[in-house]
This record gives C-alpha cells, sequence and structure tokens, in this order.
C-alpha cells in the first residue's frame, strides 16, 4: 500500500524581535506577542514537528525518520536532513552568520551546518534585507567589526513579497523589521551572532555575541549566492524552481485547477503559503490551507491538488 501525505502540527518559538503575524495571516495559536518561529517541519531536538492525523498521528518526526526510514526512501545519515520555519522578523534579526558542516561538527556537538534559503511571503513596503558584507580581507572584517563600523560593513538589499534569497554558509545576513519568510534549511540550530543593535533583553542583558566563531566561519570577501528563478507553464500549475543546491532544491507550485503530480524524489517537503485546495490521492482527499504543513513520502505515486493555492516545495 502506497503511503499516505503526512500531515504536521508545528512548534513556535518566542524571539526578542518576534511579533503576531503568524497568527494574523495563518491563523496559529502562538505562545505570545513575541511569537517569531514556527517550525513547521522539523525533527530537530529543540523542536519537533509532530504528527497531526493518520496511522502515525502523535509521532515526532525525528521518530519517523529512526523507525520508517522506508518514508523517506530509506536516506542514510542520522540526522533528518532538512528545517521549514516560517519567520516573523517583526523587528530586526541579530547580524549573523551560519558554518559549514565540517566546523558545526567540530565545534557544536555534531551539528550539522546550515545554508539556508529565504521566499519572501509578505514585507512592509520599502523594506531591507542585510546580504553580504563589503571587507576585502579577514583582517579588514575583524578591523570593521571592532570599530562598529557596520553601516560601511554590512550589505542592505530592497526585498519585496515573492523575492528569494539563497544563503549559503558563511554568509553575514539579518532579516529586518517587517519581514515575514518561509525558510528552507540545513536541520541546523546553530547561529553566531556578530552584532545584536545594543540590544537588552528581558534580564536586562544584551545577547550573546559569537565573534571569534563567527569570523572564523564568514566567506571573505563575500560571494552572492543568488541564482535567476526559472518558470514553467504546465497544466494547471505553474512551477518557479528558485535553487537546485547542494544540500536541497526549493520551488513554487501555484494551483490554478486540478493538477497531477508524480512523486519521483526521495521525499517531498510541503507548505501552503496562500489560499487552499485539495490533495486528492489513493481515493482520500486532503484539505489544504494556508499554514498546512505536509510531506509527500517516497514512493507515493501520483497524486492531485485542486483549488487555488500556492505551496513552497523541497527536497534534497
Amino acid at each position: 500500500m502506497k503511503p499516505s501525505p503526512i500531515f504536521l502540527t508545528a512548534v513556535f518559538k518566542e524571539r526578542i524581535w518576534g511579533g503576531t503575524a503568524l497568527k494574523e495571516q495563518f491563523g496559529y495559536d502562538i505562545p505570545s506577542d513575541t511569537t517569531g518561529e514556527c517550525w513547521a517541519i522539523s525533527a530537530h531536538p529543540n523542536g519537533q514537528s509532530v504528527v497531526a492525523e493518520g496511522p502515525f498521528n502523535g509521532k515526532a518526526l525525528g521518530e519517523l525518520w529512526e523507525q520508517h526510514r522506508e518514508l523517506f526512501g530509506n536516506l542514510e545519515g542520522e540526522k533528518f536532513p532538512l528545517l521549514t520555519k516560517i519567520l516573523d522578523a517583526n523587528k530586526d534579526l541579530s547580524v549573523q552568520v551560519h558554518p559549514d558542516d565540517k566546523y558545526a561538527s567540530e565545534h557544536e556537538n555534531g551539528e550539522l551546518g546550515k545554508t539556508e534559503c529565504w521566499y519572501i511571503i509578505d514585507c512592509k513596503e520599502n523594506a531591507e534585507m542585510i546580504y553580504g558584507h563589503n571587507a576585502k580581507t579577514k583582517e579588514e572584517l575583524v578591523q570593521m567589526i571592532e570599530n562598529g563600523q557596520w553601516n560601511e560593513l554590512l550589505r542592505k538589499v530592497k526585498i519585496k513579497p515573492g523575492d528569494f534569497f539563497y544563503v549559503p554558509n558563511g554568509t553575514i545576513h539579518a532579516l529586518c523589521e517587517g519581514t515575514l519568510v518561509l525558510e528552507t534549511q540545513q536541520n541546523s540550530d546553530t547561529t553566531y551572532r556578530v552584532y545584536d543593535y545594543d540590544r537588552i533583553d528581558a534580564n536586562g542583558k544584551k545577547r550573546e555575541l559569537h565573534l571569534d566563531k563567527a569570523i572564523d566561519v564568514t566567506t571573505v570577501p563575500h560571494v552572492d549566492g543568488m541564482s535567476q528563478p526559472v518558470k514553467e507553464e504546465k497544466d494547471g500549475v505553474t512551477i518557479t524552481t528558485f535553487v537546485k543546491g547542494e544540500f536541497f532544491s526549493v520551488y513554487k507550485w501555484k494551483i490554478h485547477k486540478e493538477t497531477s503530480f508524480t512523486q519521483d524524489q526521495l521525499f517531498l517537503l510541503c507548505s501552503v503559503i496562500t489560499g487552499e485546495g485539495e490533495l486528492i490521492q489513493h481515493g482520500e482527499r486532503f484539505l489544504l490551507q494556508k499554514g498546512s504543513h505536509f510531506i509527500i513520502p517516497h514512493q507515493s505515486g501520483t497524486f492531485k491538488i485542486q483549488g487555488n493555492c500556492e505551496l513552497i516545495v523541497s527536497h534534497v
């Protein structure tokens, strides 16, 4: 019997920069008015998604990965490879950078590195993000950080809804105030803060910076990881390919009417970001609505999606 889609219940994280957009835009039951992150498809021990229905109801995604590897094409590896989040940057995030696999494994107790990407779901008018830096050498990077030359060091780019940014490990970056994004990333929770605007937390202290490690892992000079999206029109769907990379491939499916798909990957991670519809498979119908997150397992065969909705879809 072919497996059914696996719908998941998300985990929410409060952050100093969070807000209420996850409730306002997706109807989620968030823990507070400073909720910054929805860990939508996660097997990370710091916050695991739980299966919402079906034969695996109540199981954490990490359990499925350990006990039913056939659902994921018997992919090798100790850790589930990907993590899908929605981030509500109600205020500026810290300026930060992430390590690669080798550095993270050696310095962060076997963690994976963190290459990630962002799809801009919504943002305020004239919104910006920090993407990269202007230092030509490590020595110049250190000097500019020590001197607090943030305006000279940091590269800012304008953003708008529908934009996509690929953020390789080693890239200095930060979401800025008034931005809502879907993030696809390696399954890692390792972040090195470079600058946090001298903010004070709830305990009256500045948040910890990680300058030595950040300088170690920052790519100098900055390398722009951006690629041009490729659109393909098919019967009932527009498929936009954002990236096909070493760690993940990411697409947007814009569904116009009933469309058939064949699952030919190890697994697909799917998040509905606008609209609603139905997924039809093996005679079963599953409601899709904005904020639904699910996995199409290995060897699921053919399935259909109908309605008017947009999904961000990823795979390894």
